[in-house]
């Protein structure tokens, strides 16, 4: 029995709990932690860094087979983790997929369709969400998305694309900081120098450390200018596709190795293009003018020989056109692959950070990048279409205690999982809104895709008409199959890549693969409903059509200066004013000043663009009549509801744009040569529903249509010749009806 006082008794328990604290604090230095049940549930919380460059192809990566290069420090994370070699882009493009990752939701939500939008910062993110459950959130390298980063709590960023060397770096308090050196360098030293300095180790955090490389022009350190002297790196097999058995827009793509190479810029020759049939002048090397006198000396010593060799030989006749592609591609792939070890090297300085800092074991480390790439494969560089190069995109993933070392899964991921994911591994809820999948039951559970896990993903590019003239076009992409829809030339193409995975010829045509189209087709709209992809609504380009682009451009033009009180806005029918309906236009509406906004083939998704691209430039007519969506029904027969939903965007834009005008809303025309004309009656749908927007003050709602038909509900021909477009009699017709509405608006 203890007689000592009960003061003394107290301090000797007091000390020789102090004891034990201290002991058990040295001991749980020296031992893994590992976080017992009734711990608070921050303190089990994950890191995450999360590695992201930009252009990656998958070809290029050691863990993913590639036969051109090494990258022992990527294929670290996979030999220590997992590899996804299903892993998919939503929209192949750099600003629309980090946008796809930041909100986990596809392009038409987000509303960064193509380079060139603002990212809306208002809306939801995962970094946001991460700094509401206490996570530290830090942003380092490329963030191209042409707003500044929210929902991080430090982040210095390249100014658009940046540059290779001596780059810029916009920080948080709007100012620009130069370093003298290589970006992918810099980026590094900038992301240990937050771990190690800036961050609070208290907390949990998100790192994501993002690259410019190895985008274009692809300009590697002095120290790999040399990595693959004296080597032909492998040709793909399809360098000298010619893009036989599939859709007629192949051809029209402008990144090409053979034809769309700039002389200064890619090629890395001084000067102006001295083979201008060979190399596209004008686009001099930048990354050279920046570089200091040492910079430039190392540069020239490493290409100069080279490029000297090569001109003496092109000037003495000595390379073919396939030669001088063969050189263009070595010169490609060697810069790349030189910017891709420089990305390795970096990832390598980080994993021997987090070992060394104790920090590895409860970190998830990512490796990614916005896309896929091509090089060479089909004859090109670059990105957006849907072929495989492009649309698959690398996902490598270190998780201890979580993923085993080794896993490889062919699970079907999506960019738009991302955000989920780092939402589910922190412990935040969810947003219903976010249309991607948290992956972590999978990963929990060997990486394998359970029976409810996705079957297709699906794809839409929007840059139409863009800097490589890729049209528009979007698609499902399942185990073995592939279905692209390509809009402007309504066309389909059908891949099976089992027994062809070099994606070579379409069989979409094929009779033995009609079930499967059909199929597929199915499959394709009912992942357009679940996303709500409705592409009535989502603005869209035919900029690649010079007609088009012709036009547009002069009516943007006389938007600048024109004083109209009228406006007409609309498609072929509205555009036929300058044609059959002339004179009829001239006798009623030139009075006004009126201006024809009206562009043949155009669907709402067209007017919705060019309203928001200059076609409304600084008029402020008194009165706009609108009348569009047939070739919504005619060219896709889109269902009634999308459709109306494309005019209620279009009269949004106008309210905003237009606050004085009145608008008159008028019914889609009749077409068809019957009243049971499938597509008339789909229109009648359309009318039903647009017919309630109008309030009968700002916007006037008109249905003309029984001024054009006869009493069995046939149309004429000598009214509409192809029972769609109006004779001049049809014109007479159009304008004698509109008149008491304008009279009432005061026209």
């Amino acid at each position: 029995m203890n007689h000592l006082p009960v003061s003394r008794q107290a301090s000797r328990i007091t000390k020789r709990l102090v004891a034990l604290s201290i002991a058990l604090a040295v001991l749980g230095k020296l031992l893994p932690h590992t976080a017992s049940a009734d711990e608070p549930a921050k303190a089990k919380r994950p890191n995450i860094v999360f590695v992201f460059s930009d252009d990656h192809a998958l070809q290029a990566i050691g863990a993913y087979g590639s036969k051109i290069n090494k990258t022992p420090n990527l294929d670290r994370i996979a030999n220590e983790g997992a590899v996804f070699h299903n892993s998919f882009c939503a929209n192949s493009i750099c600003g629309p997929s980090r946008a796809c990752i930041l909100t986990g939701k596809h392009s038409h939500i987000n509303g960064f369709l193509r380079n060139g939008n603002r990212f809306d910062a208002s809306q939801v993110t995962f970094p946001k969400l991460l700094q509401d459950v206490g996570y530290q959130t830090a942003l380092i390298g490329k963030w191209h998305l042409g707003t500044d980063p929210v929902g991080f709590n430090h982040w210095e960023i390249l100014p658009g694309q940046g540059n290779y060397y001596n780059p810029d770096f916009i920080q948080m308090d709007g100012s620009r900081k130069r370093y003298t050196g290589y970006v992918t360098d810099i980026i590094t030293e900038n992301t240990l120098n937050w771990l190690q300095n800036d961050r609070d180790e208290d907390q949990p955090f998100v790192l994501m450390c993002q690259h410019k490389a190895p985008h274009r022009n692809w300009s590697p350190p002095p120290r790999h200018f040399d990595l693959y002297k004296g080597v032909d790196v492998p040709e793909p097999e399809t360098l000298f596709d010619d893009y036989a058995g599939r859709s007629k827009l192949l051809h029209e793509s402008e990144m090409s190795l053979e034809n769309h190479f700039y002389w200064g810029h890619d090629m890395k020759f001084h000067g102006e293009s001295l083979f201008p049939e060979q190399f596209l002048p004008r686009l001099g090397n930048g990354e050279y003018r920046r570089m200091n006198d040492e910079q430039k000396a190392a540069w020239d010593a490493a290409y100069e020989p080279e490029n000297q060799k090569f001109i003496a030989d092109m000037k003495a006749g000595k390379l073919s056109s396939k030669d001088i592609t063969k050189w263009k591609y070595q010169r490609y792939i060697k810069d790349y692959l030189g910017t891709v070890q420089a990305v390795d090297d970096s990832v390598g300085e980080l994993l021997a950070y987090l070992d060394e800092s104790g920090l590895a074991e409860n970190t998830i480390v990512i490796y990614s990048s916005d896309q896929g790439f091509y090089l060479g494969e089909h004859g090109w560089y670059d990105k957006r279409w849907m072929f495989e190069e492009s649309l698959r995109m690398p996902f490598l993933i270190r998780w201890p205690g979580v993923i085993a070392p080794g896993t490889e899964s062919t699970a079907p991921i999506q960019n738009i999982d991302y955000a989920p994911t780092f939402l589910e591994a922190a412990g935040a809820e969810i947003p219903e809104a976010i249309q991607g999948r948290s992956m972590v039951s999978m990963m929990k559970d060997g990486c394998r895709a359970s029976s409810t896990w996705r079957d297709a993903v699906y794809y839409a590019y929007y840059e139409n008409a863009a800097v490589h003239m890729v049209p528009v076009h979007d698609g499902v992409r399942t185990e073995r199959y592939k279905l692209m829809f390509f809009p402007r030339s309504r066309e389909w193409n059908l891949f099976d890549l089992e027994t062809d995975p070099l994606e070579l010829k379409s069989v979409h045509n094929d009779p033995e693969y009609a079930d499967i189209l059909a199929g597929l087709k199915k499959r394709y709209v009912d992942l357009r409903d679940l996303y709500d992809v409705n592409s009535a609504t989502i603005p869209a380009t035919r900029g690649d059509e010079p007609g088009w682009q012709k036009r547009n451009m002069a009516m943007s033009k006389l938007a600048k200066t024109a004083k109209p009180k009228l406006a007409f806005i609309g498609d072929s029918i509205t555009q036929g004013w300058e044609g059959r309906g002339k004179k009829v236009w001239e006798e009623n509406y030139a009075k006004h000043d009126t201006i024809n906004l009206g562009i043949g083939g155009d669907r709402t998704e067209h007017i919705i663009w060019r309203l928001t691209h200059g076609n409304l430039g600084k008029i402020q007519p008194e009165v706009a009549v609108l009348m569009i969506g047939t070739n919504n029904t005619g060219h896709f027969m889109q269902d009634p509801t999308q459709i109306a939903e494309g005019v209620e965007k279009i009269l949004s834009i106008l309210r905003e744009k237009l606050p004085k005008t009145k608008i008159v809303l008028q019914a889609i025309m009749p077409r068809g040569k019957t009243k049971m004309d499938l597509m008339r009656l789909n229109n009648i749908a359309v009318n039903d529903r647009i017919a309630k927007m109008a309030d009968g003050e700002n916007i006037v709602y008109v249905d003309l249509g029984d001024h054009f038909m006869n009493e069995d509900g046939t149309i004429d021909p000598a009214i509409m010749p192809d029972y769609l477009h109006l004779s001049e009699k049809g014109y007479e017709i159009w304008a004698d009806a509109m008149a008491p509405t304008l009279e009432s608006l005061g026209l």
